[in-house]
């Protein structure tokens, strides 16, 4: 998969918990303030974790060394 769709995936996995936060734990304006708040910062830094990752990959700083046989 792409960059772009596992974005798009994690965009989606966040604002499904968003509403399901909303919907299961009701409490009051600034609790569910304070989820939301949770569940959005946890997406963002998951999704910069993946991203971090997933484009270090494409161009590695340490290039593979072949030894002469090969």
């Amino acid at each position: 998969m792409g960059f772009v769709v596992t974005s798009l995936i994690f965009a989606v996995v966040g604002v499904i918990a968003s509403f399901g936060a909303g919907i299961c734990c009701n409490r009051g304006p600034s609790t569910n303030l304070l989820h939301l708040t949770l569940i959005i910062t946890a997406t963002v830094c998951c999704w910069t974790m993946w991203a971090i990752v997933y484009l270090a990959q494409l161009n590695p700083l340490i290039v593979p060394v072949l030894s002469e046989g090969e």
